[in-house]
């Protein structure tokens, strides 16, 4: 079955190289694979040549650079990819083009660039402000990095957005709620906050196993969490999503695409696509994915899986219930048959009396306890 009858409105890039990759990361990411790189940035603009051929010259809406760690693209690599990208596609309509950074590779150079190219967006990975929760990560940066970037930056790129990462080990309430303090203080339009989730064989999975790192409970987690949200709402950055807070005009474009199963093309190494029915994810063999140039129309070996309408039910269901919105009863007239729509119903009386779950004309939204726990939320109604 042949994906994309209809050209997606939304790009995924996926550079894939770190200098180093912090324990917790499960993404398809390589370390200290310098010598790859140049062949990788080739097939990456093969694959994209390749896919915007199928069209007549595609309007796109949103363009996300992810990783890995974008932030180490090298700029005339960086200048061909976006002059690929003006050739193959429309970009008069994109209005966010987002880059992944992490605060110890930004300098003045690379924001006079980027801002050159159309990265109007930028988004840095801060997750904590204490060296040693950083340096036990691996990750490379410092907390000076980041004061240093949230001075330098608004001049090229003002809509920055920056992550952290709510659970880390050896955080303390303490360190958290400066962290917060310090967020609200720069001039940030947006911040994402993830719940850390220990992915199996990564180096922090087997520290868990092994004992030598405690996590904090639920409970405290769940307290923590309503108050953050409470804290960043008193500062102007309101959350639309589980994990995501904005001023207003700011919230993620691209991510509300996918939140609203919207298709969207990715490319490069383990890069996802979805087409509406479908998703396609790139090999994620970063050898396998490079060879792929040699093949007449760049064709890159993938995974495909056509959603059953079961799949599709758990997707609209998770996604809706992430977003501050919620979920639209009515939606699920076309998903359901008239016995499943009333069993779904019938658990909405015991979730709302255990504060999970809020339910107003017809729309079924998330409390903050709920957001916490919003997997057993989500199958409760499934089931």
């Amino acid at each position: 079955m042949k994906p994309f009858h209809q050209p997606p409105r939304h790009l995924y890039i996926h550079w894939p190289f770190c200098s180093f990759k912090c324990h917790y990361c499960d993404f398809v990411a390589f370390e200290q694979h310098a010598d790859h790189q140049a062949e990788y940035h080739q097939t990456l603009l093969a694959e994209i040549r390749g896919f915007a051929s199928q069209f007549s010259t595609p309007q796109i809406d949103t363009i996300f650079i992810g990783g890995g760690t974008p932030s180490l693209y090298h700029l005339p690599w960086i200048e061909q990819l976006f002059q690929t990208l003006r050739s193959s596609f429309d970009l008069s309509t994109c209005h966010e083009i987002t880059l992944e950074s992490n605060p110890a590779d930004i300098d003045e150079e690379k924001l006079d660039c980027w801002e050159q190219i159309g990265i109007n967006r930028l988004s840095v990975g801060v997750q904590s402000l204490d060296d040693a929760v950083l340096l036990k990560l691996n990750r490379r940066q410092r907390a000076s990095d980041v004061q240093r970037v949230m001075k330098i930056a608004p001049k090229y790129i003002p809509n920055l957005s920056i992550d952290l990462i709510l659970g880390l080990p050896d955080v303390t309430p303490a360190m958290w709620e400066y962290t917060i303090a310090q967020a609200m203080q720069w001039p940030i339009k947006h911040l994402s906050m993830y719940f850390l989730t220990i992915h199996e064989k990564t180096p922090l999975y087997f520290n868990v196993e092994r004992g030598s790192v405690t996590l904090p409970d639920e409970n405290y987690m769940v307290d923590l969490y309503q108050q953050t949200v409470t804290s960043l709402e008193s500062a102007g950055l309101n959350q639309y999503e589980i994990s995501n807070f904005a001023r207003d005009g700011h919230a993620s474009l691209h991510n509300k695409a996918y939140w609203e199963r919207k298709p969207y093309k990715g490319f490069g190494v383990g890069a996802s696509s979805f087409d509406g029915s479908g998703r396609y994810i790139n090999t994620n063999n970063l050898i396998a994915y490079m060879k792929s140039i040699g093949n007449a129309d760049c064709i890159v070996p993938c995974t495909t899986e056509i959603l059953t309408t079961k799949q599709a039910l758990l997707e609209h269901l998770m996604l809706s219930l992430r977003q501050k919105k919620g979920l639209d009863l009515q939606s699920m007239v076309y998903l359901l048959d008239s016995n499943k729509l009333a069993a779904l119903k019938s658990q909405l009386p015991t979730l709302e009396k255990a504060g999970l779950i809020r339910v107003t004309d017809n729309r079924v939204c998330l409390t903050l306890k709920g957001m916490v726990l919003e997997n057993e939320v989500v199958l409760r109604l499934f089931d």
